[in-house]
């Protein structure tokens, strides 16, 4: 992608380009540099499904689905994190690309303990989940994934339902898991596809590659 790099204080930051949003990375960092190439479909997904949307980020790290969903005309995002060191990276990147405009909520709580907050900032047109596959103390994907899935219809427009993005990236756990998780935990959450990863991200087995679900919900009362 397209860069040049910026002095903060003592560290570098560069800016990344990628589909016209601009985004700081710390490239000595390694793997959490700030923007996770293997995800671009997704966030194309999120640009495409955000017009005039109430969207929710969970796990935003530094928060460049909230970027795309206001790119693509978000009426609101609501962000959540528990690093403050990622939100203040985040404010970075909104304001890199004027969108610091107040459309943006940036919350740095933990999740588990955050429900209530949410549900009153919501109901939501589209969520986007994307953990950590382990984060000790705070979020091990194969015992707390599903304490959030079945949370996510009770965030979602009663009357109009939503999409919901969900994404998994634990070679460990295959797609099988976290489809089975859906559906005991919200059900009422109706599988659309699988978003493909770029082909500069080939696998050799797509249960090991990074999984981006693609769910949408239909409340009852309006079947």
């Amino acid at each position: 992608p397209e860069h040049h790099h910026l002095e903060l204080g003592l560290r570098q930051l560069h800016v990344v380009a990628e589909d016209g949003s601009d985004y700081y990375v710390r490239l000595a960092a390694g793997q959490n540099h700030g923007l996770f190439l293997d995800m671009r479909d997704g966030r194309r997904w999120l640009r495409n499904a955000s017009a005039n949307a109430r969207v929710l980020n969970l796990f935003a790290y530094t928060y460049a689905f909230s970027v795309v969903a206001l790119g693509g005309g978000a009426a609101r995002v609501v962000n959540l994190d528990m690093s403050r060191g990622a939100l203040d990276l985040g404010r970075r990147n909104h304001a890199l690309n004027g969108l610091d405009d107040g459309r943006a909520r940036f919350l740095s709580h933990d999740l588990f303990k955050t429900w209530g907050k949410l549900r009153k900032a919501g109901p939501y047109d589209v969520i986007v989940c994307d953990p950590p596959s382990y984060q000790k103390g705070s979020f091990v994907a194969r015992k707390d994934y599903g304490k959030v899935v079945r949370r996510l219809t009770g965030l979602l427009d009663p009357k109009k339902g939503g999409r919901v993005m969900l994404c998994l990236n634990a070679p460990e756990l295959d797609a099988k898991f976290l489809r089975g998780l859906v559906e005991k935990e919200a059900p009422e959450l109706e599988f659309v596809e699988r978003l493909a990863n770029p082909d500069s991200f080939p696998a050799a087995d797509d249960d090991r590659a990074l999984k981006v679900f693609i769910y949408q919900y239909r409340p009852t009362n309006n079947l």
